[in-house]
């Protein structure tokens, strides 16, 4: 039996939610917010107390400013993503973040954007 669409966007949010309350020092650091489309993948970092994105990434951004087509969705992109994230805050004098994956497994893309960024130099 398939799971209709509306129900599984329900579930997602219910555990980003869930995965949001778990984060630890959520209130008192900022917050590196990811989501990932089919074909693209995003990446921000949200002020939790004034309710703003101080900075943000995404794969599209990246293939205009390369001045190429990327590749759509894949590993390499959502590293390339978390590189990029990581830079922005980096300049920013963002350096330690708490890493949120709203919802989706810790696996893939989401992994490969954490891993990108820590690469840069974020701390999480």
């Amino acid at each position: 039996m398939e799971i209709s669409s509306k129900r599984k966007r329900a579930q997602l949010k219910v555990r980003a939610r869930r995965t949001r309350l778990a984060l630890p020092g959520r209130l008192c650091r900022l917050r590196l917010s990811v989501f990932r489309s089919g074909k693209h993948m995003y990446a921000q970092i949200i002020d939790d107390e004034t309710a703003r994105t101080l900075v943000s990434a995404n794969d599209v951004q990246l293939g205009k400013a390369g001045g190429r087509k990327l590749q759509k969705g894949g590993i390499k992109i959502a590293e390339l993503v978390g590189e990029a994230v990581a830079k922005a805050a980096l300049e920013k004098k963002i350096t330690q973040v708490v890493f949120d994956r709203g919802g989706y497994k810790y696996h893939g893309r989401v992994r490969a954007l954490a891993e990108g960024a820590r690469k840069a130099g974020l701390k999480f």
